[in-house]
């Protein structure tokens, strides 16, 4: 970093430096895979969402009742606007606390769609379409889990850091002290309950607050574990500018599953402690992205207004 500059008004930070890319350069094949995760989600999700709304069941498997495949579908739909942002993130440290809930979810639900074949609607019969959606959804996973992980591997055999450049030095933004332990609690919670939907299915579902079976209760803790991850992996960047795009995502996930638990309420038992802390995890996703967009936002202002007027920002006023 060059030397900092003294005048009368002391000495100045310097905000220019000649350095190696401040991460590892992001992978094409990220890029392009999120983008067509995201499309796909878009899609897909909505299908789901919105039938479970209505009060149909139109999982790749049968569900006892239409809420389990609507959350799922909700969550997809939440999770793709961030995904789609990932185009403009320069780094890998930007993009993986997104990226790995992603292969989380990707392999996960190829997984529980092997783990449960039996009940696939292709399998069992069914309505025409459902089937169809069904006999779709076994490749269609299985390659986009396949390909997330190749990307992955992909992006840690390319190099690991980008060519030097002068330019302003990215201004980490801590999380706040007073939030990690919140965060910690967070995801932990989603992690936890994640694992044991997934791994205990049995035993896990009875505290859902709703029918579901074995193959709703593993698909729900797919994504559990994926807030989870996606939460602690942001804490764990203790940087809000790298956390960004999972900043994005988080909230529109909670809304959109909020929004389908309203419609869908008369199927939830409310009294119930599973519905609580279900309703507590949402909320607490809304707050942590809400708050970070909130916080950044007002590090950029603040950045701003410490530029000099009329000069780029990092150069030093004519009193340096």
């Amino acid at each position: 970093m060059s030397a900092p500059a003294t005048g009368r008004g002391g000495t100045v930070p310097a905000m220019t430096a000649t350095v190696s890319a401040p991460g590892r350069p992001l992978s094409s094949a990220v890029v392009v895979l999120s983008t067509v995760v995201a499309v796909i989600s878009l899609g897909v999700g909505a299908l789901l969402a919105v039938a479970g709304a209505a009060g149909y069941a139109a999982g790749a498997w049968v569900s006892p009742e239409p809420l389990s495949p609507g959350l799922i579908g909700a969550a997809m739909v939440g999770v793709a606007p961030g995904l789609l942002t990932l185009g403009r993130a320069g780094t890998w440290e930007e993009v993986r606390s997104l990226y790995l809930p992603l292969v989380v979810v990707m392999v996960g639900l190829s997984a529980v769609t092997l783990l449960n074949a039996g009940s696939l609607r292709v399998a069992v019969g069914g309505p025409l379409f459902l089937v169809l959606f069904s006999l779709g959804w076994v490749p269609v996973v299985g390659a986009l889990a396949l390909a997330s992980v190749g990307c992955l591997a992909a992006q840690y055999r390319g190099p690991a850091a980008g060519p030097s450049r002068t330019g302003p030095v990215p201004v980490p933004v801590p999380v706040p002290a007073w939030s990690r332990p919140l965060l910690a609690v967070l995801g932990s919670g989603w992690l936890g309950i994640g694992a044991g939907l997934l791994l205990l299915p049995g035993f896990w579902s009875a505290f859902v607050p709703w029918t579901v079976n074995r193959a709703d209760a593993q698909g729900l803790g797919v994504w559990a574990l994926s807030l989870g991850v996606g939460v602690l992996a942001s804490l764990a960047e203790d940087d809000l500018g790298r956390s960004r795009p999972a900043l994005r995502a988080v909230p529109a996930v909670a809304v959109a599953c909020g929004l389908l638990l309203a419609v869908r309420a008369s199927d939830v038992a409310w009294g119930s402690g599973g519905a609580v802390s279900l309703l507590t995890l949402l909320g607490g996703l809304l707050v942590t992205g809400v708050t970070g967009q909130l916080l950044l936002a007002r590090a950029g202002r603040e950045g701003a207004g410490r530029a000099v007027p009329g000069k780029p920002r990092g150069e030093a006023g004519p009193d340096a």
